[in-house]
């Protein structure tokens, strides 16, 4: 780590750590899956996939290499232990990565997939993501983690399949949704969302990253201000004076 905290990685470097955490994702999907399956567990779907914890460790891996180039220690970078934060609606509300320095909350991070059942999945992905800033910001407001403003960072994977990203009709309804939506695929409103939630001051930042089911590593961020590297450099900026 450098002595002035500078950002640990090129964009070219970042982009090869991304896809090494990319084939990780999809080894942990798959294997959790087979194991499923040789113990006889049929859940719908790709819930075999889901239910068998975070594979999302190694992009959350580069998370903490971003706080920790940040001048942050081990003990201030919050993984499994210490993560929850309180709540207005709810008592408490366990986040994927918080930084806290001095009892200053520094940053709250929540990373989320969607593999497969997009249609049933679109809309609780995003109630979830509204909800959640919604519910942690009501608490920022009413004094319950401090005066300094933490950043907030929201990051979703989503797999690039033909399902995904092919255009999906909009039901008929007495008041119609925006234009914006009209011929869209799921992959574009994921987009859609995630730019919104930092238009409307729910997150600082988010991102999205799109990858086709495999070990190949592949993926893409179909638009540039939703890139992981860009996030992960603002995350890195705040931090650095996060004093």
């Amino acid at each position: 780590m450098s002595s002035t905290n500078d950002f640990p990685w090129t964009e070219a470097q970042f982009a090869e750590h991304l896809r090494k955490a990319i084939k990780n994702y999809w080894k942990g999907r798959g294997g959790q899956s087979k194991s499923q399956v040789k113990r006889g567990i049929t859940d719908a779907g790709t819930r075999g996939e889901v239910t068998g914890g975070q594979h999302l460790n190694a992009v959350l891996k580069l998370l903490v290499e971003t706080a920790r180039a940040a001048g942050f220690s081990n003990d201030e970078i919050k993984l499994n232990a210490g993560i929850e934060l309180p709540g207005f609606f709810r008592p408490q509300k366990r986040w994927d990565l918080i930084v806290v320095r001095a009892e200053r909350l520094c940053a709250a991070l929540e990373l989320k997939s969607q593999v497969g059942s997009f249609g049933n999945n679109f809309n609780n992905r995003s109630e979830e993501a509204i909800g959640t800033a919604t519910d942690f910001w009501t608490s920022f407001r009413e004094g319950r983690m401090g005066k300094a403003t933490p950043w907030l960072g929201y990051f979703f994977f989503l797999e690039d399949a033909e399902k995904s990203t092919r255009p999906v009709g909009l039901k008929k309804s007495i008041f119609p949704p925006y234009e914006i939506f009209e011929g869209t695929s799921y992959a574009q409103r994921y987009a859609i969302l995630c730019e919104r939630l930092v238009l409307e001051h729910k997150y600082t930042r988010t991102a999205l990253v799109m990858s086709p089911r495999g070990h190949t590593g592949k993926y893409s961020e179909p638009n540039v201000q939703l890139g992981l590297y860009g996030f992960a450099k603002a995350l890195h900026g705040h931090l650095i004076g996060c004093r």
